[in-house]
């Protein structure tokens, strides 16, 4: 009586962990597959649209995001994002800002344009 419930609890177990790896199997297939249509509707996406495919985009904004919260993982180096040299970062581009001519108040006020000053622009 032992040897067959012994047999029985063995059979059961691996049916169990075939069933458990059969199921992971589907998963990855399935997420592998997602994957797939994914890429080709962006690549259609962008064909249609005229731009060209940038699914390595998606990965690098994956990797800035990450790189943020663990410091020195991707670049092999100390420090990440906090160790950048000073020449390489880019602030904000400059941009002219153009002198608008200023109509004369009805009330007979017409000095000129405060002129390049911008907090005399905002105060006149």
């Amino acid at each position: 009586m032992h040897a067959i419930t012994e047999f029985f609890n063995r059979f059961v177990n691996g049916l169990l962990r075939l069933l458990l790896v059969a199921a992971a199997g589907l998963f990855l297939l399935s997420l592998l597959f997602a994957t797939l249509v994914m890429m080709l509707v962006l690549t259609v996406w962008s064909i249609v649209t005229g731009r060209k495919p940038e699914l390595g985009k998606i990965f690098g904004q994956f990797r800035q995001t990450s790189a943020r919260y663990s410091r020195g993982a991707w670049s092999g180096g100390r420090g990440g994002a906090a160790s950048a040299k000073p020449q390489d970062i880019v602030d904000v581009p400059a941009h002219e800002v153009r002198d608008v001519q200023r109509q004369p108040r009805s009330n007979g006020d017409s000095t000129k344009p405060p002129g390049n000053d911008p907090m005399a622009r905002m105060l006149h």
